[in-house]
């Protein structure tokens, strides 16, 4: 269910009728029941990233799971490095995930099979015991959604006990009330508070035209 959610000025984020705030519940149902399939990275035994395409099967408060069969490289390497970036994007929305992997075994696998009917013709009875699950169990995520381009909506999530983190640029108390800022943001996300501009971090492409058109060093990068 996705849930508006309005701001104060106080707490310096601008306020738009049709911006929609959502849930880290709810970006996870949107990676794994609408998006479903994600890039993954782990690192190559060459020290180099390598990337495959891998399907997201369940989700709940524990995190997100997935499985590999135990005779690939993937296997190996998810086994060994205990971490994974993953990125999925379908119709202009994005959920990116950087994060602790471990592995569960066999739990979780028959719920997956029946949720994910189309796994029974590629592993039938007598041959799952080539697989095993793992869980995405502590990240940092992000989504992005650019369905209406003029207006976009970025946010973040924690799984687990991972710590937050903050990106992007924000303004400083260099800032004289210019406008500079303001009059050139791509996304109108900049507004003018008392004689000091704030930047909507939920609205921002993190693109820095405003830190390249500050004369006053007031725009900084998180």
């Amino acid at each position: 269910m996705l849930i508006a959610r309005q701001f104060s000025v106080g707490q310096f984020l601008l306020i738009f009728k049709e911006d929609i705030f959502m849930e880290r519940k709810d970006y996870l149902n949107i990676l794994v029941n609408e998006i479903h399939s994600a890039a993954v990275a782990t690192i190559g035994a060459d020290g180099h990233p390598q990337l495959r395409t891998i399907d997201m099967m369940l989700w709940d408060e524990r995190g997100v799971y997935f499985l590999t069969a135990k005779g690939k490289n993937f296997y190996k390497q998810l086994t060994e490095q205990k971490y994974i970036a993953l990125s999925a994007a379908k119709n202009k929305l994005s959920v990116s995930i950087r994060g602790k992997v471990k592995n569960i075994y066999s739990e979780k696998l028959e719920e997956i099979f029946e949720k994910n009917a189309y796994m029974k013709e590629i592993y039938p009875e007598g041959t799952r015991n080539a697989l095993e699950v793992f869980c995405l169990y502590e990240a940092y995520g992000e989504y992005f959604d650019i369905s209406n381009p003029s207006h976009i909506v970025r946010d973040s999530f924690v799984i687990g006990n991972a710590e937050a983190e903050h990106h992007g640029y924000f303004i400083n108390d260099n800032c004289c009330g210019c406008k500079k800022c303001i009059d050139k943001c791509p996304q109108s996300c900049i507004q003018l508070f008392g004689n000091k501009a704030k930047i909507d971090s939920n609205r921002c492409l993190r693109c820095g035209i405003c830190a390249d058109i500050c004369q006053f060093n007031a725009v900084e990068r998180r």
